[in-house]
């Protein structure tokens, strides 16, 4: 069976993940930009790592655009954000980037990844700095708008090879969603 990691990156975290599963099932890896679709149809079994953006996936559409070419493959997704895992979280991201009948064909799983200021984006820091500038305006202060304050003063790193290891089973039992992978 021929897989292949192909992951999206903006800080790092994501692709630390999709190195180590693929150091575990000895298979070809790529960023999501360095891949043709023709060359993704090529594997067995899909695996694909993105940062979470607002519950969003980055760069899933080069897999949503060929999942119907995708047909007798074992397709695997998983997103990397800096938040701990939430059932709650975990099904609005599911929500927002799949249909149902895309859910049927694959399997989702969430990775605690970090999160670094100084790798972001210009756009991204200006806006982590208006949304930090709008939390310390606030006169009380939710945990989690405390939280998400003090990760713009210091970078913090959550990976876990822990985590990637029902994704990364050499008999591909990739496809067995699990809560221990989120």
């Amino acid at each position: 069976m021929k897989s292949v990691v192909i992951y999206n990156l903006q800080t790092g975290f994501t692709k630390k993940y999709a190195e180590w599963i693929a150091y575990k099932l000895k298979c070809d890896i790529f960023p999501v930009k360095e891949i043709s679709s023709k060359k993704m149809l090529e594997y067995d079994t899909v695996i694909y790592g993105g940062f979470l953006y607002a519950v969003g996936i980055t760069g899933i559409k080069k897999i949503k655009n060929n999942m119907s070419k995708f047909s007798g493959k074992k397709i695997a997704i998983f997103d990397v954000g800096a938040s701990p895992s939430s059932e709650k979280v975990y099904e609005k991201v599911k929500a927002k980037n799949f249909t149902s009948e895309e859910l049927k064909k694959i399997k989702v799983f969430y990775m605690r990844g970090g999160f670094d200021f100084t790798k972001l984006s210009f756009l991204n820091k200006i806006l982590m700095n208006m949304l930090k500038a709008m939390m310390l305006k606030k006169k009380e202060r939710t945990p989690d708008e405390e939280g998400m304050i003090s990760l713009c003063e210091c970078p913090v790193d959550f990976t876990d090879k822990g985590r990637m290891l029902n994704l990364s089973n050499p008999d591909c039992s990739v496809l067995t969603e699990t809560k221990s992978a989120i």
